[in-house]
């Protein structure tokens, strides 16, 4: 408060050293309280002037300046920073996001609480949108690697958008293993039944799941699979586990070539997949792989479509991947007819909260 409410007057050679009554005198010299009533009212008409005044004259406020600070500060966030502080036991979990892809991205974050794995997790955001949303609910959780894609919508599978978005993903795996991490990516329309770390047994460069829906024996060899008509595998690019070694680096950088071998066009409807494979099947000789077991880690075109194998295998599922189907309302319908839809009535178990 300012100093003069709390000065007492002062008086000068000029000043009546005989006031008219000892009344008065006390009466001139009264101070000013907060809590008086004529207190109340000033404090309010001050927080008016701040709220509503303020804005509408274009005059900052205390509160914008500290949300815009706060905006920048994630903005300049790198992922070496993030990478650092969200890993334990130098193993972080990763996706890729988009804003459409919110309610999946915390469906995926509450099946992962539940294992006790969510802090271990960094969002890789690919808009400014989601790195802002992210991190305001979650702090440091979130990171943008520049520059993000121009397009924030939900991309189709086989669209440009979507190829766009999906092959940066082996550039920022390739930056956390080159900075000495374990590191583990899901796609986020995924749901974890329990824990796969549990799965990831000996010590291979690179771990990951067959996208085929034939049903393999329970004790399948954990070799690569041999190669489908197309000359390659059908491993998926959804789920994979790599450590810091030459090989998994190896597996990441020829990922890298194939994309740019095979760009998206009109007539050739690219994704990411394709040439993970091929950057698998050409660098097998040179680094260790292991094939997930297909009852943890079963594709969507066997865990939707076979009942039957999903009552013998009960109890066995770890992370289920709801894909043999595109489009953003069909998999949320598919997701809720399982009763996978999560954010429905546990948003609360979501670091995010309710979105």
């Amino acid at each position: 408060m300012p100093t003069f409410l709390h000065q007492r007057p002062l008086h000068g050679t000029l000043s009546d050293p005989y006031p008219l009554s000892p009344r008065q005198s006390s009466s001139s010299q009264r101070q000013i309280s907060l809590f008086s009533r004529t207190g109340l009212i000033a404090l309010l008409s001050l927080l008016l002037i701040l709220g509503v005044i303020l804005p509408w004259t274009g005059t900052p406020s205390i509160f914008s300046a500290t949300k815009h600070a706060s905006l920048a500060k994630w903005k300049q966030y790198t992922l070496p920073q993030a990478v650092a502080f969200v890993a334990k036991n130098k193993t972080v979990i990763v996706c890729a996001v988009s804003q459409p892809y919110l309610p999946f991205l915390s469906n995926w974050l509450i099946s992962i609480s539940r294992q006790k794995h969510q802090d271990k997790v960094l969002v890789i955001a690919e808009d400014y949108a989601t790195l802002y949303n992210v991190n305001e609910r979650w702090p440091g959780h979130a990171v943008l690697v520049p520059p993000a894609p121009d397009s924030q919508s939900a991309h189709k599978f086989g669209s440009q958008g979507f190829f766009n978005f999906t092959s940066r993903r082996p550039r920022h795996l390739l930056h956390i293993l080159e900075l000495g991490y374990n590191v583990m990516y899901n796609d986020v329309d995924m749901v974890w039944l329990g824990d796969p770390f549990r799965y990831l047994e000996g010590n291979h460069d690179v771990y990951f799941t067959d996208d085929m829906a034939a049903v393999k024996p329970l004790d399948h060899s954990h070799d690569l699979p041999p190669p489908g008509k197309k000359g390659r595998t059908y491993i998926c690019s959804c789920m994979i586990f790599m450590r810091p070694t030459d090989g998994a680096k190896l597996v990441m950088k020829k990922w890298i070539e194939e994309l740019k071998a095979q760009p998206w066009s009109k007539t050739k409807k690219a994704n990411d997949q394709p040439a993970f494979n091929w950057a698998l099947n050409k660098t097998a000789g040179q680094v260790d792989l292991y094939l997930l077991p297909q009852v943890a880690f079963p594709t969507g075109g066997l865990y939707f479509k076979n009942q039957t194998w999903v009552q013998e295998t009960k109890g066995k599922h770890v992370i289920i991947h709801n894909n043999y189907i595109t489009g953003f309302e069909k998999k949320i319908k598919r997701f809720r007819d399982y009763s996978l839809w999560l954010v429905d009535d546990h948003a609360s178990e979501s670091p995010l909260g309710k979105l």
